[in-house]
């Protein structure tokens, strides 16, 4: 376990004028998955978003309920995932990302100490309001953990304002209404509501669903900080669960960038 403040990891790589890569990985997804969050890690991720797979995923879309499927039938848990991440020991921060559902039947306070256990740096939590938060917030500020936020092209610039102001980490921008799942085309609401974030905000904006190639990944980073890769990556897991694939689609996105 190696914890790692994850806003200022991600302020650096901004400063150092490198777009931010950040895959999405389905925790307990294959036997060795912990062994693929390594190679992420090797193959220049700049931080690795581990998904705690749950049975009515919000935003999830057909892969990643797929994925999320396979794991629960594996056997995993919110906490064997969270406790398996001790055993690994990265230069870049993790970031969970699950529905409030798991973590209030958890309890706030032992998912936190969970997040923290396995080294995990932030959490996503994209069913949660900001108004609501209150109990996670206290019980991941205790581990110094931060809560990232999402805004959505529909996001008026009122709520992005005090999303924006809540958030910790980074500013999870949804780059096209509707689940996660790859895209033909680059949505054009992606880029417009990148441009608006970096209007209102200094932490890094990354952008997330429907990213799916390099092409994309480099138009959108003109704009943004960064990405995050989630279906297109775990569209190649599921397809080859050796990961070669997905590892070597990795790559050419980290070269892309």
């Amino acid at each position: 376990m190696n914890f790692i403040d994850l806003e200022t990891h991600l302020k650096s790589i901004r400063k150092s004028g490198r777009p931010i890569l950040v895959p999405y990985i389905t925790g307990g997804i294959t036997n060795d998955w912990m062994h693929l969050v390594e190679e992420l890690a090797h193959l220049g991720a700049d931080a690795i978003e581990i998904g705690i797979p749950f049975s009515d995923p919000m935003i999830d879309g057909p892969v990643i309920q797929e994925a999320s499927n396979l794991a629960l039938q594996r056997g995993a848990t919110t906490e064997s995932i969270l406790l398996e991440l001790a055993q690994l020991n990265l230069e870049i921060p993790l970031v969970a990302m699950t529905y409030y559902n798991l973590v209030l039947r958890a309890d706030p306070t032992r998912f936190a100490n969970w997040c923290h256990e396995g080294g995990v740096s932030g959490t996503i939590i994209p069913d949660l309001p900001p108004e609501e938060m209150r109990p996670l917030e206290t019980a991941l500020d205790k581990e110094s953990i931060v809560n990232v936020l999402l805004i959505a092209p529909s996001t008026t610039d009122e709520r992005l304002k005090f999303i924006a102001g809540k958030s910790k980490g980074f500013l999870y921008t949804i780059g096209v209404m509707g689940t996660t799942g790859e895209r033909t085309d680059l949505a054009e609401s992606a880029t417009i509501l990148a441009k608006r974030a970096k209007q209102v905000t200094d932490l890094p904006v990354l952008v997330g669903i429907g990213i799916s190639n390099e092409i994309q990944a480099q138009e959108v980073t003109k704009v943004a900080d960064g990405v995050v890769i989630g279906s297109a990556f775990m569209r190649r897991i599921l397809e080859d669960q050796s990961g070669k694939s997905a590892l070597k689609f990795f790559s050419s996105l980290r070269s892309a960038l």
